[in-house]
């Protein structure tokens, strides 16, 4: 599995990373999953102190603890379960993120976290104290760099603008490519791409067809255009996954791209698809099928 630096930092993450969401609530199913990730060279992992209530980063420290000094681990912060349990609500306050780092930690079962994201982000947050509270995390040691999960383009230049964030995740695919305006952003402030949804819920797989039948509509896609662009890539003759990893790992800016898995089977189905050479031409007709604009509309 090939590494690559993220960011600015010394920081190497496999092309591949585990994002842990999607782990199963079993922790001898999810033991399985996160060696055969790690087997197969996989080093970033990816979970959030939201995931099931804490739960999912109790399960990837069980996991991990090992091997804690082979991987990077990476985990989520800023939004805070209400005293039910049955909702949420986003907090970057400083008194919130230096009381829930210390949870993180003890799910987790490791004294320091390699990469904090803030799970977020609005306009109206107080962006100078969130930063500072990130360089302090940084020089007590509890993390050794940090970033943000957002789809906001104006939440993220503030971020970057201002601060030493090292990454930025954001969903990222063949079917949505709204992204790509916003590359030079990250590649003139020294940040890397973290990729999720690089699948589009399966719509890039080989079920791709089967589960347009299912989704009525997916973003600017109706569900007939979405049937044409998923009949052409597949008339490309390289399986579908390949060509949908590959066309994020092309991308300078990106760091690695986090897919889920529930099954050892479907992880090592992309990690098999992951490691399938194919031309470069592949990827340019690829990109001319689901060609978009900056306003998201497309051709098919």
């Amino acid at each position: 599995m090939r590494k690559r630096q993220l960011g600015k930092s010394e920081l190497s993450v496999s092309e591949i990373g585990l994002g842990c969401m999607s782990l199963p609530t079993d922790q001898l199913k999810a033991n399985k999953i996160i060696e055969v990730a790690f087997d197969n060279g996989i080093n970033y992992f990816d979970t959030a102190d939201l995931y099931n209530n804490g739960e999912n980063e109790k399960i990837v420290g069980n996991a991990l603890k090992d091997h804690r000094k082979d991987i990077i681990l990476a985990t989520k912060v800023g939004n805070r379960l209400n005293e039910s349990g049955g909702g949420w609500a986003w907090d970057p306050s400083k008194k919130w993120i230096t009381s829930a780092i210390h949870e993180s930690l003890k799910r987790l079962q490791t004294n320091y976290i390699d990469v904090y994201q803030l799970h977020g982000g609005t306009m109206e947050d107080d962006v100078d104290e969130m930063i500072d509270t990130m360089e302090s995390l940084k020089k007590e040691g509890l993390i050794r760099e940090y970033g943000i999960s957002s789809i906001r383009p104006t939440v993220i230049d503030r971020f970057l603008m201002k601060s030493n964030a090292v990454s930025v995740m954001m969903q990222y695919s063949l079917l949505d490519r709204r992204p790509e305006e916003w590359f030079s952003l990250l590649e003139e402030n020294d940040a890397s791409l973290l990729s999720r949804g690089t699948l589009a819920k399966g719509l890039l797989t080989a079920d791709g067809l089967n589960r347009t039948n299912k989704t009525n509509e997916y973003l600017s896609y109706s569900n007939a255009e979405l049937a044409a662009v998923i009949r052409q890539l597949q008339a490309l003759d390289t399986p579908m996954t390949s060509v949908a990893l590959q066309y994020v790992l092309q991308q300078k800016v990106t760091g690695s791209t986090v897919i889920g898995a529930s099954s050892v089977e479907q992880l090592l189905e992309s990690i098999q698809a992951y490691n399938k050479p194919f031309s470069d031409d592949v990827l340019l007709r690829a990109r001319e099928i689901t060609k978009q604009d900056v306003y998201g509309e497309h051709r098919v």
